[in-house]
């Protein structure tokens, strides 16, 4: 009777009856089953164990942090009230001993904020430094997901090394055994080179997925900022339970919660606050000046002094022909433009998150059919081949077609599943991949909102 699933240790039951077969000395090796599964030694290193250490290798999450670092400075840089100036002044020197000219004092000039611009600059960066940290939570979870598809991506390789070491084995034996017994007439010479055809066949695949499992482990151990790691057995298994995405509600959520949306938003923020910083530039400040001479000019008939002097002014500038217009009309555009980039966000996720769940739905399906019913089949037709051939009923090469096409529906199955995690690792981590991409530094001198300045 047809399993309903396929079972991994049924087929390691499979595996230990086949080799307990005996055989004649006519016939030629008999083909076991592939060996599934994944091996997990207890050094293997778990996916919890590669996120930590990209959490504390990878270069670009101090990136970030540096950067919330930076839009805080400015923060607070934008809020601090002008610096008073003083100074000496000296008034009407000049060298003419009878009448002792002159004056010498000490002035204070403190320029009056007016508008409350110091306040509405602080916000802007207040803002900035929102969006820098939203960048820097969505660079960590670039980090994370980028180590989970690339973890995942992994254990697909190491499941098809051993999956094309075993049957690189199988026919490695086959063809010796097969010649052996041709030599002493017991096998007939197609059998023997079909024999060979697959043991060369074979390990060739086997040196490519070797190849591919380099390649995967050295993205895997840039990813997670440590590319001297050696190769090392990963834990886990891909056939374990998938998560079960409801499509309405992940594109909720995304809309959501994206930290791309919330940067976005706190753009379109920055962007009003930026504009009342603007229009608040065409209030002038006010000047304050003020001090203390001390006159040596000599008055009246008894030639004293004039003594201690005091000055005072007040000041602004008339916003005659500059009133910031310019800057304003800039602050407005760049806040459409904010508003358009916010909707521009949603619709690009709308558009990644329909591709993205595409690939998950298409390869769910494909994951269920081979366990359910493609891999239980295969499975049932190489048994039958089998006892076929051990009954003298079957060609040995029919053998040989059943037991390679068994183990190329499990790397098809293999590929499905990894195909699956990485979908909905994307899905549920809000689409961020690219664990090494440059994070997003806001705030940076040549982006500064118009109207703002930052005096260093």
């Amino acid at each position: 009777m047809r399993r309903s699933t396929y079972d991994p240790v049924s087929a390691g039951c499979l595996i230990v009856a086949c080799c307990a077969v005996p055989l004649m000395a006519q016939q030629p090796p008999v083909p076991t089953a592939p060996v599934t599964g994944n091996r997990q030694p207890t050094t293997a290193l778990t996916l919890a164990d590669l996120e930590r250490m990209a959490l504390a290798n990878n270069p670009t999450l101090p990136e970030a942090q540096a950067d919330v670092r930076a839009s805080q400075g400015r923060k607070q840089q934008s809020g601090l009230y002008p610096n008073p100036t003083i100074g000496y002044e000296g008034r009407e020197i000049n060298s003419n001993s009878f009448y002792r000219g002159g004056a010498h004092g000490l002035f204070v000039e403190q320029p009056i904020v007016t508008g409350n611009k110091l306040g509405l600059s602080k916000q802007v960066f207040a803002t900035e430094a929102e969006q820098a940290q939203s960048e820097a939570a969505a660079q960590r979870q670039r980090v994370l997901n980028s180590v989970r598809i690339a973890y995942y991506r992994a254990l697909g390789a190491q499941e098809r090394v051993q999956l094309t070491s075993d049957l690189a084995d199988l026919a490695r034996h086959a063809a010796t055994t097969s010649a052996e017994l041709a030599n002493v007439g017991q096998a007939d010479q197609p059998d023997v080179l079909e024999a060979r055809v697959e043991a060369g066949r074979a390990r060739l695949d086997l040196l490519a997925a070797q190849s591919t499992e380099e390649s995967v482990w050295q993205e895997l151990a840039a990813t997670i900022g440590n590319p001297g790691l050696a190769m090392t057995k990963l834990a886990g298994r891909l056939d374990d339970p998938h998560p079960t995405i409801d499509q309405e509600k992940a594109l909720a959520d995304i809309l959501s919660h994206s930290p791309e949306v919330q940067t976005a938003a706190q753009g379109v923020t920055r962007a009003e606050e930026a504009l009342k910083r603007a229009r608040a530039e065409r209030l002038p400040n006010v000047e304050l000046r003020g001090g203390v001479d001390y006159s040596r000019e000599l008055l009246g008939p008894m030639n004293i002094p004039m003594g201690w002097e005091g000055e005072a002014e007040v000041g602004v500038v008339i916003p005659l022909f500059n009133r910031n217009q310019g800057n304003i009309g800039t602050a407005e555009s760049e806040l459409a433009h904010a508003r358009q980039e916010l909707e521009r966000v949603r619709l690009g996720l709308r558009a990644n998150f329909a591709a993205a769940f595409h690939e998950y739905a298409e390869s769910a399906e494909v994951v269920q059919a081979y366990r359910d019913q493609i891999l239980p089949d295969a499975e049932e037709a190489y048994r039958m081949y089998l006892a076929k051939y051990q009954e003298m009923a079957a060609a040995y090469p029919q053998v040989l077609i059943a037991q390679r096409t068994w183990f190329e529906l499990r790397e098809e199955y293999t590929t499905a599943l990894v195909s699956e995690w990485e979908s909905a690792v994307a899905i549920q981590g809000y689409l961020l991949t690219d664990g090494l991409a440059a994070p997003l530094a806001p705030g940076e001198p040549a982006t500064l909102w118009p109207g703002v300045e930052v005096k260093p």
